[in-house]
């Protein structure tokens, strides 16, 4: 894919940034001195680390440049390192690893959640949240587009990109068994949006970039077109002439406690 559109992301911080201060508030940890943001984006979930344990050597990870160069350039006190979450392996063991809307987009998680669980210090956290809305008119009416213009073709390879997530017992067994102790469960908020189209604008920085980045720069107009003409049909106006986005997310807060006291 193309890299991230700070600027893009950030058009709707406060409805991202409003999960990732529910999942820091439950973390118990007092005294974390390693902590790590996965997926840190432009530093927004970092800053919420950051101001949570200001003695701490905080550390943000992506894979995307642009967002880490914003990340450094808001938060100079903190470390940032470009690194594929799938692969990324501190120097040292960590307090806490956190992960906000971040892990749907790395596949495999039978193999890397136990990887992450494996980087923690005894007693360390693991956090995490992950949208699970792929079965949201949002993102189904995305597929619907996709499949049946003149891009169709591409869909599948679009879809590739992010899978849907484990269950939540499959979640609960596979940490259980690293030696954790977990808390898990679902939010769906519940985003007022002005219209349609803002739907749009929150998506074209995350779930529809990988089809618009299959398009060319002739067939976005049009499949964004026919994508506005599907949601107008689902999310009708309220009685304030706003519409409301449904948005589902799973929250996992694991502890490793088989060597560590709680």
């Amino acid at each position: 894919m193309s890299d991230w559109d700070p600027e893009l992301y950030l058009r709707f911080e406060a409805e991202r940034t409003r999960p990732a201060r529910e999942l820091l508030a439950r973390i118990h940890h007092p005294h974390a001195m390693k902590v790590s943001d996965l997926g840190c984006g432009p530093g927004n979930s970092t800053a919420l680390l950051a101001q949570a344990w200001p003695t701490a050597q905080v550390t943000g990870v992506d894979t995307s440049l642009n967002m880490l160069n914003k990340a450094q350039e808001r938060l100079p006190q903190c470390t940032f390192v470009q690194s594929d979450i799938s692969h990324w392996q501190p120097d040292e063991a960590q307090d806490v690893i956190y992960a906000n809307a971040a892990l749907q987009w790395v596949l495999d998680h039978e193999t890397l959640l136990p990887h992450l669980v494996a980087q923690l210090a005894d007693n360390g956290v693991l956090a995490i949240q992950m949208p699970d809305n792929l079965n949201q008119p949002s993102h189904a009416l995305m597929r619907k587009v996709a499949a049946e213009g003149p891009w169709e073709s591409l869909n599948g390879e679009a879809e590739s990109v992010r899978k849907k997530l484990l269950t939540t017992e499959e979640y609960y067994d596979l940490l259980a068994l690293q030696g954790c102790e977990v808390d898990i469960w679902r939010t769906t908020y519940y985003h007022v949006m002005p219209s349609a189209s803002a739907i749009i604008d929150w998506l074209s920085s995350t779930g529809l970039r990988p089809f618009l980045d299959k398009l060319s720069e002739d067939q976005r107009p049009e499949f964004l077109r026919r994508y506005l003409c599907e949601l107008e049909q689902v999310y009708t106006p309220r009685a304030d002439g706003k519409v409301l986005l449904a948005f589902p997310r799973l929250f996992i807060v694991a502890r490793n406690v088989e060597n560590g006291a709680i």
